[in-house]
């Protein structure tokens, strides 16, 4: 059986299933990163997010991650899952789980799989506030959206 390492799913994240991916005899460290969603941003009350993603380009570019992080940090072992759809405040959107033989490397490469999937992994976030509703933009809020929602491509 493959397990999946690279994921975009519609169900809650479990951290257990997660860590379990990651987990090896030749680990002394692992380390993961729970992005949830939180209530206030800029000061704005958040009622829920909506993410969206083009789900097959996101899952190779999770995987490029991966590539990534073995290259800068050889004896690592990554998963990573971020789930698309409503969530609910305190929900976990995003799951990075690292493993390596040192602590400072899994802090590491978790930190920059995280800004990684920031920089070219196609998530979209459409927050709802309670007086009104925007798509963020990408996930660095750089790039607006003239229409008024993501495009595809």
């Amino acid at each position: 059986m493959n397990e999946v390492l690279f994921e975009i799913v519609t169900e809650p994240i479990n951290v257990d299933d997660m860590v379990k991916k990651v987990v090896r005899r030749e680990a002394g460290a692992v380390t993961t990163f729970i992005g949830t969603v939180r209530e206030i941003t800029k000061g704005k009350v958040t009622l829920y997010l909506e993410y969206q993603a083009y789900a097959a380009m996101a899952v190779k570019m999770l995987g490029k991650i991966g590539d990534e992080v073995s290259a800068k940090w050889p004896q690592a072992k990554i998963a990573i899952s971020h789930r698309v759809g409503r969530l609910e405040i305190s929900d976990v959107a995003v799951i990075i789980a690292v493993s390596t033989p040192h602590r400072k490397d899994a802090y590491e490469a978790n930190e920059y799989a995280i800004e990684r999937i920031k920089q070219i992994v196609p998530i979209w976030k459409k927050e709802f506030w309670e007086d009104g509703e925007v798509w963020i933009g990408d996930q660095l809020e750089k790039t607006p959206y003239p229409s008024g929602k993501p495009e595809k491509g």
